[in-house]
């Protein structure tokens, strides 16, 4: 016997359609009107905070103290300094081995520098399925290094979006988390972020933000770092040239 098989992708769509011909123009201009306050809620709240978030220093210091009160570790350095200040840190603290993307112009940046610096530290790609290599992921991988593609600088945010090469895995399972954010990609808040970068033109599939290291709670109220993912979450501050480079806390050493 012979079973047809469902076109549930059609299905989707045809649904869709007959929900869009049948909603009344009333919701469209409601959900624009919902936009439009929304939007002004925001502009008012920027001319509030304007001194704080309005320039690219201050957002780079409102980021920096907003995880540090999460207990990360916030570094800024310039695009040249930061690979080998990364992996002079790594080998310092006794990395041994290190999961990455060196697809990444970043990835490929500190791959280079850990070799060039001699540090006894293997790098690893996300290049097998995870059945093939799970043990070793969850046993032996010391950390991982990820590129965020923006961030918030009023809540200090990472906003990171996996894909093929770094998967969420990356940014979980190593209990140290090393994250790399431009500067000039940090935006005052959420709201700026998803209009500035268009969201609302093709949502990614798969989003991580990030705000500091896995912590829970008991009943107690005590906190316990790495529960749920990394217990230590580093974050580098790429400024855009040397001059930068020393804001708060210098290169990353």
């Amino acid at each position: 016997m012979s079973v047809d098989k469902v076109d549930t992708l059609g299905a989707r769509a045809r649904m869709l359609g007959r929900l869009r011909a049948s909603a009344p123009a009333a919701v469209a201009s409601s959900v624009d009107a919902l936009d439009a306050r929304i939007d002004a809620h925001y502009a008012q709240r920027r001319v509030h905070d304007a001194a704080m978030l309005a320039t690219r220093t201050a957002r780079i210091e409102q980021f920096q103290r907003m995880l540090e009160a999460a207990h990360a570790e916030v570094v800024c350095a310039s695009s040249q300094a930061w690979p080998a200040a990364l992996a002079q840190r790594l080998a310092a603290t006794g990395v041994k081995r290190l999961l990455l993307d060196t697809s990444s112009a970043e990835g490929a940046a500190l791959a280079a520098a850990l070799r060039t610096n001699a540090a006894a530290i293997e790098t690893r790609t996300y290049a097998e399925p995870i059945e093939t290599w799970k043990s070793e992921l969850f046993d032996e991988i010391d950390a991982g290094f990820t590129v965020a593609r923006s961030g918030l600088a009023a809540t200090g945010t990472l906003i990171v979006v996996p894909d093929a090469n770094a998967p969420r895995t990356v940014s979980l399972v190593p209990p140290l988390h090393i994250a790399l954010v431009h500067a000039h990609t940090l935006h005052a808040d959420l709201h700026t972020a998803v209009a500035t970068e268009r969201w609302r033109d093709g949502m990614p599939t798969n989003l991580v933000m990030v705000s500091g290291p896995s912590k829970t709670s008991d009943i107690q109220q005590t906190t316990a770092y790495g529960a749920h993912g990394p217990r230590a979450l580093w974050v580098i501050v790429v400024t855009d040239s040397d001059n930068e480079s020393d804001t708060r806390n210098g290169a990353a050493q």
